[in-house]
């Protein structure tokens, strides 16, 4: 029989009774064995005549990865890390067992800092896992090296770590000027900025230049981003070009472009807000005065401020916060009588305007990385009755701050306050915490613990310091696990879950400790 393969599907579909094929005889049952028959030999004949495809072309040989092999211990600890990252989720309790998904970025970090080499067989998975948590990234596609950039060419599903600017993959350095130069003409929008990002470390004139020579052709959103790269490497070698993008025609580009240039306090940009700050804000007898913007004019905006304001903000609280914003912290002591930063922020502000100016002055002392402005603003950490009243955003100021100086700060506010207000500075200070700041955040939790809460109330800093406490401390945390009697006013069960707690923490920074002599025995 020599049956179509569209026949006999659809004489099985409709049945033999209602269209039998030509060349099937007999009675019902026969009719259905013929019918089956022919499909059999109908996929013999398909499968037999099936042509081989065409061979693709074999995909170019990965760049080889010159650092360092990992230690056979640390090998195998990233593999059990990879194998169980899904730990931890789903929001059930997780007794006293360490959570290793937790634990993956640390050693995705240490390893990176060491300059280990990714084994290849594992980058499957590490490219899987970075593909899951965006805070693996940086540290894990940096890992992957040009191994994971090759393979992630292969796979759609890795295609972001292709355009993950910063964080991207590290693909292959040009070398020479020319494929510098072809790279940037030719490349994809994240190879680019990875070039421009890695230019500005190491030969920022070179940076400028490609930008400039292609820059009117660029569309608006990528000039943004390329204009953003300039943050790193910021020099007054950019003042001439941003001054240019000023007059851009997108009003991101020009607001971005006008705080990089009040971030360069010798710029032309800079000299302008403050001429406009110095005519709003001045001494009288009585204390500070301010006289604030009544209108936004034209070359306030081409410099930048906005003129509309958000919802439930004034326009002229709006106007005078970009001009003080913008404006070199240095224009204040000449401006008050060679006053220092303490004695201009302890003068009185009249008419209600002391929010409004000590907020800026916060966000100036960020931009320009002003140490000695952020520790006026910020003061000694309150007192335990004084109230807080919180100036512009701590944890902001504090990170400008030197390390040490700011886990002092920072220690010394838990002391007094506690850890409800403390999550966010916590957040901005060095890793593994200093240690009177780690003996600080332990002292609180059992302080929170005799005070019979449960532990849960406290999971974000549980989470941060199974992160960021030094492994030396481990054996305090371990006395604390031992739980002990329940307070009479605790929540019922609250001693048992606290020593569950410490114990899941004691045992995370065993493990963490095991992990950084692991990587660090190569």
């Amino acid at each position: 029989m020599d049956i179509g393969w569209d026949d006999l599907v659809g004489s099985a579909l409709l049945g033999t009774e209602r269209r039998r094929p030509s060349g099937v005889v007999g009675d019902a049952e026969e009719a259905a064995a013929g019918l089956l028959d022919a499909a059999a030999a109908g996929v013999v004949r398909r499968r037999a005549g099936l042509r081989p495809g065409v061979a693709g072309e074999r995909p170019a040989v990965a760049v080889a990865d010159g650092r360092a092999e990992l230690p056979d211990a640390a090998r195998q600890r990233l593999g059990t890390l990879l194998s169980d990252r899904s730990a931890g989720s789903g929001g059930h309790r997780r007794g006293s067992a360490p959570n290793l998904a937790e634990l993956l970025p640390q050693w995705l970090a240490a390893a990176r800092e060491e300059g280990y080499a990714a084994p290849p067989e594992m980058l499957p998975a590490l490219l899987d896992a970075a593909r899951a948590r965006t805070d693996l990234r940086a540290d894990a596609l940096a890992f992957a090296g040009p191994r994971g950039h090759w393979l992630a060419t292969l796979n759609p599903d890795w295609r972001y770590a292709l355009r993950a600017g910063s964080g991207a993959v590290a693909g292959p350095e040009p070398e020479g000027p020319e494929q510098v130069e072809r790279l940037w003409e030719e490349g994809l929008f994240a190879e680019r900025v990875a070039l421009l990002t890695r230019l500005r470390l190491t030969a920022p004139d070179t940076a400028l230049e490609l930008l400039v020579a292609t820059w009117k052709s660029e569309r608006a959103e990528d000039r943004l981003m390329f204009l953003d790269s300039l943050r790193t490497g910021l020099s007054a070698a950019d003042e001439p070009f941003l001054e240019q993008a000023l007059a851009d025609r997108s009003r991101n580009v020009r607001a971005t472009a006008a705080e990089l240039l009040s971030a360069l306090p010798e710029s032309a940009l800079a000299a302008r807000m403050a001429g406009r700050a110095r005519s709003c804000v001045s001494l009288g007898p009585d204390g500070i005065v301010v006289e604030a913007p009544y209108e936004c004019d034209a070359a306030m905006e081409r410099d930048g401020v906005a003129p509309r304001p958000p919802n439930g903000r004034g326009e002229r609280a709006w106007w005078l916060g970009q001009l003080v914003d913008a404006a070199p912290l240095s224009t204040w002591p000449a401006r008050f009588g060679g006053r220092t930063p303490e004695q201009i922020i302890a003068l009185p502000v009249l008419d209600d305007w002391q929010p409004d100016l000590h907020a800026s002055w916060c966000r100036a002392a960020v931009r320009q990385r002003d140490a000695g402005w952020a520790r006026a603003l910020l003061g000694p950490p309150p007192a335990a009755a004084a109230p807080l009243a919180a100036v512009g955003d701590p944890a902001k100021l504090l990170s400008i701050l030197p390390e040490a100086e700011r886990a002092e700060w920072v220690a010394a506010f838990i002391a007094a306050h506690g850890l409800s207000e403390a999550f966010q500075m916590l957040g901005v200070c060095a890793v593994p915490w200093a240690a009177p700041l780690g003996r600080a955040v332990v002292d609180a939790l059992d302080i929170a613990r005799d005070a019979g809460s449960y532990p849960w109330s406290f999971s974000g800093v549980m989470g941060l310091a199974e992160r960021c406490l030094d492994p030396a401390a481990a054996a305090q945390v371990a006395a604390l696990a031992g739980g002990g009697e329940e307070p009479p006013d605790s929540a019922p069960g609250a001693t048992a879950y606290w020593g569950e707690a410490f114990q899941r923490l004691s045992s995370t920074l065993g493990l963490r400790a095991a992990m950084l002599g692991e990587l660090r025995s190569g």
